[in-house]
């Protein structure tokens, strides 16, 4: 048997799915580049379940996690008949984030020509340590690397630093996560597309991470630089 899935977090506001087009986008793009079949979940109807279970469990201020997963015959294991896809739907509350973000460097590396970068996969093992790891050491995320020592993002999410009143992003290339928040960043203001060293991140005037969960967050420290607050207004085009 072959079992394989993509997943993707949406921000619930006052009862509103946030980016919901950009995530189901994301899903769709996922399943076709990892032969995930869902074209039987049609987007209305799972956007509907998605409402049901908001309301059946008073959820009007969270998250919401959507999941599909597929198992179809391999040659490995040909005695499944058939391929099944499921989906999924769980909901829970607003990540807790600390009002003083902690950043530091990762030990591990984002493989960059993975058939898996840049997606979100339900094989997510590996940037759960990465975050493990980070809050381990006192942190609140952690960034990691490339093979190339590129910067690619955080654990659980996108970075974005400003220098010299300019905003840059590492491109996609370098393994980083094509992030629904990122992409409205990126929508927002005038963004350069990089692919940068840890050094250049760590000379920065001010680091952003951003992602469904955690919105958008302004670093104070990393790796125990301390950064003095921007002011940037990327901090205010979420109104949430």
């Amino acid at each position: 048997m072959s079992a394989r899935g993509i997943f993707t977090t949406i921000a619930i506001r006052d009862g509103k799915l946030f980016l919901w087009e950009k995530h189901w986008r994301r899903l769709v793009h996922s399943a076709e580049r990892l032969g995930i079949a869902i074209t039987e979940f049609r987007e209305s109807a799972v956007e509907d379940s998605l409402f049901a279970k908001l309301v059946e469990e008073g959820i009007f201020d969270g998250r919401a996690k959507i999941t599909f997963e597929q198992e179809k015959a391999s040659e490995l294991w040909p005695a499944v008949q058939g391929t099944r896809t499921s989906c999924s739907i769980i909901t829970g509350p607003r990540r807790q984030i600390a009002k003083r973000f902690r950043l530091g460097l990762s030990p591990y590396l984002v493989n960059s020509r993975s058939p898996l970068a840049g997606l979100k996969t339900t094989n997510y093992l590996e940037p759960t340590l990465c975050f493990e790891a980070a809050k381990h050491e006192g942190l609140d995320e952690a960034i990691r690397v490339n093979e190339l020592g590129h910067v690619a993002g955080g654990c659980f999410s996108n970075v974005f630093w400003l220098k010299d009143g300019e905003l840059f992003t590492p491109g996609t290339a370098t393994g980083s996560l094509a992030g629904t928040t990122r992409e409205f960043v990126m929508e927002n203001f005038e963004v350069r597309e990089t692919a940068a060293p840890f050094e250049t991140l760590a000379a920065a005037d001010a680091v952003f991470l951003t992602s469904a969960g955690i919105g958008i967050v302004e670093a104070e420290t990393l790796s125990g630089r301390p950064f003095a607050p921007s002011g940037h207004p990327i901090l205010d085009i979420l109104t949430f």
